[in-house]
């Protein structure tokens, strides 16, 4: 399973992540260390995309 790699660079991820989704919020996107799976399952909710799907896509920005 991959691993989602955000340490250091949340805040210019989530910048990107809300360009393409726009209607995601700030409590979508709160982010604490250790809370990846948390992050991910309200992601999928809200995009309707699988797991790695998402993973692989933050990762890639």
């Amino acid at each position: 399973m991959d691993k989602l790699e955000i340490k250091g660079k949340w805040n210019e991820i989530k910048g990107k992540v809300k360009q393409a989704y726009a209607d995601l919020t700030e409590d979508d996107l709160k982010y604490e260390e250790g809370q990846d799976d948390m992050l991910i399952g309200k992601l999928q909710q809200k995009t309707g995309k699988k797991r790695e799907e998402l993973v692989k896509w933050i990762n890639s920005l």
